[in-house]
């Protein structure tokens, strides 16, 4: 089954294969399914046409995949052009919601081997 140019697995519920999609999460997917009328328990491979239909004219009017992914960059930028506090953060590849740098924060920053050193000497043995 595809929606929206993606590919939902085959092998899980309706509800967890939505999950696939960018924007969708598990209490919107049970959302989507029930305005649709698509039991939970039903696997991606089992939805028939009609059911599929429903499931795509349900998510019609949401903000989804490649308009919700512009619409986060557009902010972003935003942010960046107006010299924004979050948006300096974001240019300087640092943690944008206030979390500590001194330590942590490795994932953003980059760079995993780096770790700052006690800056002690080992003495070598003879």
């Amino acid at each position: 089954m595809r929606i929206l140019g993606v590919t939902l697995p085959d092998e899980k519920h309706i509800d967890i294969a939505l999950t696939a999609l960018y924007g969708v999460g598990r209490s919107r997917a049970q959302s989507i399914l029930t305005q649709a009328n698509v039991a939970f328990t039903k696997k991606a491979k089992e939805i028939s046409g009609d059911e599929e239909n429903a499931i795509k004219k349900a998510m019609e009017g949401l903000k989804i995949e490649g308009d919700l992914k512009r619409e986060v960059a557009a902010n972003i930028k935003r942010l960046k052009d107006i010299k924004a506090y979050r948006g300096v953060r974001h240019v300087r590849a640092l943690p944008v919601r206030g979390q500590r740098t001194k330590t942590n924060s490795r994932t953003r920053r980059g760079n995993t081997r780096k770790t700052a050193g006690t800056g002690r000497k080992v003495a070598e043995k003879k």
